[in-house]
């Protein structure tokens, strides 16, 4: 045997998968087709929210959480269905973790929350539907990069001590089998490429490889980048997939490795179970290939369909994804529009990536409090000025005609679109109003992290004192795959019959997160990094044990 426990993918998952089996006592070989400055993989480009249940953090802000509310909502978000029995356990066993360790166990490993805890998916408007009762989404202090930082520093004091070899530039292109086990990977070695974080490397082969393990673990992603293959598996509840989408997550994200498991007698579940964002823009600054970013909203902004309809209640930014992204499927485009103005831009507007908030991931305490100063982040007005989605305009005719000149149709009447904005206005005179989305504004600004930092207070959108008017161009922006491997609770790959493939393990998103898709159909937000430490934690140490 080469190594006791081979993990591929050097993201989140693969990083805490193979950390735990080395501190359990295995020898680790962990394998990436990219270079060592992709270390962190998606992680590293996240902004870093992460799910906890009833935390310090929490009961500061004045939240009352529970591990049975978080439950509850989180079963109602994931609608789970018969064949869904690890999908469940793994959430179950994901609360636990996530109410008990995983707070004080990131901390052990010296990671550290912002103090204002976000709300995140809203909800559906139902008390047993989707959506967070609570704010439960917990910033983390550095981003994504901050938490990855914790798990390089481990990596790296543990191939000082001989525990794990690192290879990059290793793509794995089979397994090795035994019988019915899984012994080890063969792949080629590509040449080394010195492109930035992020960026397309090249798939030149220089050689190849071969190394035999008792266990192996598929850390390797989904399949976001993919969009021929996010339309080829686009769930046929949501409508026809669009042709025009862009992407969050870098192109090596492709799903390459899911059908090389399968052809091993791994079993991939809920594969057209998805999370995609309806709130995507294009980057002005690249990184990759039709590089998105998605607006994290305040609830303010009036939402608006390619058409110029406004979207059904409860459909308002930072809700229900996923009915958003339903409802804008039946419209006949591929896009929708925010319409707000400086005011509620200031206060309101967060990008998601760890790139687009450099006050937090440069964990900079004073650059950070400059976000309850009036002004937008620096991120957000460098959009504003070069943003091909951002229309700024001093009136409304002004602004619709820049709005009908980046489409190649023109789709949106001016007088039509004053109707609706003049008939929210016209409710915001007092606090008696019937426009749901007002009183959705005043409730959130009853919650202290909302008044502080997140959410503008009421007020008329066609105000001139609150002026420019601000439209964007929304795109849907693909992200994340909910299925996956089918896992049992010691994250080992099953099969048809629902009996584990000897030697194969798989984490993170590879595996739905845990289980095949232990989200079920919706996220509750900052779950995704929290799925694959868990996954992670849990696949390391089950390899480690079934190694020795």
């Amino acid at each position: 045997m080469d190594t006791d426990v081979l993990v591929i993918g050097t993201g989140l998952s693969g990083l805490v998968t193979a950390t735990e089996a080395a501190d359990a006592g295995a020898r680790v070989l962990l394998l990436d087709q990219e270079g060592e400055q992709d270390l962190g993989g998606q992680a590293y480009w996240s902004f870093g929210g992460l799910f906890l249940i009833d935390s310090p953090e929490q009961r500061r802000m004045g939240v009352r959480d529970s591990f049975e509310l978080a439950r509850a909502d989180w079963f109602g978000s994931a609608a789970f269905e018969e064949h869904d029995v690890w999908p469940r356990r793994w959430a179950e066993a994901y609360l636990r973790f996530a109410h008990e360790e995983k707070r004080a166990w990131l901390r052990s490993l010296g990671h550290r929350f912002f103090p204002v805890v976000g709300w995140a998916e809203r909800g559906d408007g139902t008390a047993t539907g989707h959506g967070n009762s609570v704010p439960r989404f917990h910033i983390t202090w550095g981003t994504g990069p901050g938490v990855v930082a914790p798990f390089v520093g481990r990596l790296r004091r543990l191939i000082d001590a001989g525990r794990i070899r690192v290879l990059f530039r290793h793509r794995v292109d089979e397994f090795l089998t035994l019988g019915d086990a899984v012994v080890g990977a063969r792949g080629a070695r590509l040449a080394p490429d010195s492109s930035p974080r992020g960026a397309a490397s090249t798939r030149e082969v220089v050689g190849e490889f071969e190394f035999r393990a008792s266990t192996v673990v598929i850390a390797s992603g989904g399949i976001g980048a993919d969009h021929d293959k996010v339309r080829a598996n686009w769930p046929a509840d949501l409508g026809s997939p669009p042709q025009s989408m862009v992407s969050g997550v870098p192109e090596y994200v492709d799903g390459r490795l899911l059908p090389i498991a399968e052809s091993v007698g791994g079993r991939l579940i809920n594969t057209t179970r998805m999370w995609h964002y309806t709130e995507g823009i294009r980057n002005w600054d690249p990184v990759w290939r039709g590089h998105g970013i998605r607006i994290l909203p305040g609830p303010s902004s009036l939402w608006l369909d390619a058409n110029g309809n406004r979207l059904p209640v409860p459909l308002f930014p930072g809700f229900d994804t996923r009915a958003t992204l339903k409802h804008l499927r039946s419209t006949g485009a591929d896009h929708s529009w925010f319409i707000l103005n400086q005011r509620i831009i200031e206060k309101e507007f967060a990008l998601s990536g760890s790139e687009q908030n450099p006050d937090l991931t440069g964990r900079s305490i004073r650059a950070t409090l400059g976000r309850v100063r009036k002004g937008a982040t620096a991120p957000v007005e460098a959009f504003k000025t070069h943003g091909e989605d951002f229309v700024v305009a001093d009136s409304l005719e002004d602004l619709v005609a820049g709005m009908n000149s980046l489409t190649d149709t023109p789709r949106l009447s001016p007088a039509a679109v004053r109707d609706l904005i003049e008939a929210r206005d016209a409710q915001v005179a007092n606090e008696f109003g019937k426009d749901a989305q007002l009183h959705a504004i005043r409730q959130a600004r009853n919650f202290l992290g909302d008044k502080l930092i997140r959410v503008a207070p009421v007020h008329p959108i066609l105000e001139p004192a609150a002026g420019p008017l601000i439209a964007v161009r929304l795109h849907i922006l693909t992200r994340k795959t909910l299925g996956g491997l089918h896992t049992d609770l010691d994250a080992r790959v099953l099969d048809s019959a629902g009996q584990p493939v000897p030697g194969l393990y798989a984490a993170g998103e590879a595996a739905g997160f845990g289980g095949g898709g232990m989200h079920g159909f919706n996220s509750l937000e900052g779950t995704f990094l929290g799925g694959c430490l868990f996954s992670g934690r849990v696949a390391g140490r089950a390899a480690a044990a079934a190694a020795r």
